[in-house]
């Protein structure tokens, strides 16, 4: 009996999204479980899913810009933190409706993406990760001090968000919409890198003065990949700030930025797939520990003043281990095991 194998043949073919007909199945069934998870889960495990989504677009703005292009960034919280703060302050104190303040959002973090990117035509390594450090501290001074914008730690309340007429006041209703800007962020991605554009971001992440030889721009794409990069954290910082309702200082620490660094090196630097993985396990690896925690918590209360320790402890072991023995991150397993059974029984 024949044996038919799905196999690239063209150059067209190797660009496609989706190449491959069990590709496009498996993504069919994701989606199709996606849609239907509010009608068969609580109100809280919808909640954790739309955080995952937020952070899945987060993640996949990072990548593009530490993943695809080589440019280690510990401000991403920060551009982050200025799409939340700039959506609550166009929908508390100029009116603006949902759909204005997101791209708005978005478009004042590109913007100080581009200037905080202009540094990197001169800066690499760890002269760069101290420009974005120092950054990410700036804002947040500024965000704790300009109380007459931000009202300081006491945060800001943010308006019920309404779509087209139809009040997105539930956390199922909101998870839709952090849904759809999910899977349009990662096409968007997938098709970015697939591009001229992305091949001529890898090329710089790979060696940038061979890239500047066969004549990539470096300016230009080191200052497009901050801007995309930033654009892409503010819309995920707005749509967190109307996710949550009340937004604070805290939302949006260095803490938060090393988190995102996280998800990108556990899920696999420079893949669409491993910004997703990663990200949703980093915000369900809290999840897990808090699970397992509060019954240890409550049979022993001596350790419960302890525990609150154990999600970072763990948080660093996870990114040591990864780092040591899986660069490749979550994405590389899967790789790793889908080449394994392809011929299999065969060993070639």
């Amino acid at each position: 009996m024949a044996v038919t194998r799905f196999c690239i043949r063209s150059y067209p073919q190797d660009l496609k999204v989706f190449p491959s007909p069990a590709a496009r199945i498996s993504l069919v069934w994701l989606l199709l479980f996606l849609l239907g998870l509010p009608f068969f889960s609580g109100k809280y495990i919808t909640f954790v899913a739309a955080v995952c989504g937020v952070s899945v677009i987060s993640a996949l703005g990072l990548n593009i810009l530490t993943g695809y292009t080589g440019l280690i960034s510990l401000g991403h919280a920060a551009f982050m933190g200025i799409g939340a703060y700039t959506a609550a302050a166009l929908a508390n104190k100029a009116g603006f409706p949902f759909l204005a303040a997101l791209p708005l959002a978005g478009l004042l973090a590109a913007a100080t993406g581009a200037v905080v990117g202009i540094p990197t035509l001169r800066l690499r390594g760890l002269y760069l990760v101290v420009t974005t450090l120092a950054f990410e501290f700036i804002v947040e001074h500024i965000i704790y001090h300009w109380e007459s914008m931000t009202q300081s730690d006491r945060g800001i309340s943010l308006p019920t968000p309404d779509l087209f007429g139809y009040t997105l006041d539930t956390y199922e209703s909101f998870y839709y919409v952090v849904l759809v800007l999910a899977v349009a962020t990662a096409l968007f991605t997938k098709n970015l890198a697939m591009s001229r554009t992305g091949r001529a971001l890898v090329a710089i992440r790979d060696r940038d003065i061979a890239a500047e030889i066969i004549g990539v721009h470096l300016a230009k794409y080191k200052i497009l990949a901050f801007v995309v990069s930033s654009f892409i954290a503010g819309i995920a910082g707005a749509l967190y700030a109307y996710l949550l309702g009340l937004i604070s200082p805290d939302h949006f620490t260095f803490n938060q930025s090393v988190l995102y660094i996280a998800m990108i090196i556990v899920g696999g630097m420079g893949t669409v797939m491993g910004s997703i993985i990663g990200a949703v396990f980093m915000v369900l690896l809290p999840e897990v520990i808090n699970a397992i925690s509060s019954p240890i918590a409550s049979a022993y209360p001596i350790l419960s003043p302890r525990i609150g320790a154990v999600s970072v402890i763990v948080y660093g072991l996870v990114i040591i281990l990864f780092l040591l023995f899986e660069p490749n991150g979550l994405y590389g397993i899967w790789i790793r095991i889908k080449r394994y059974w392809k011929p299999w029984p065969f060993t070639y």
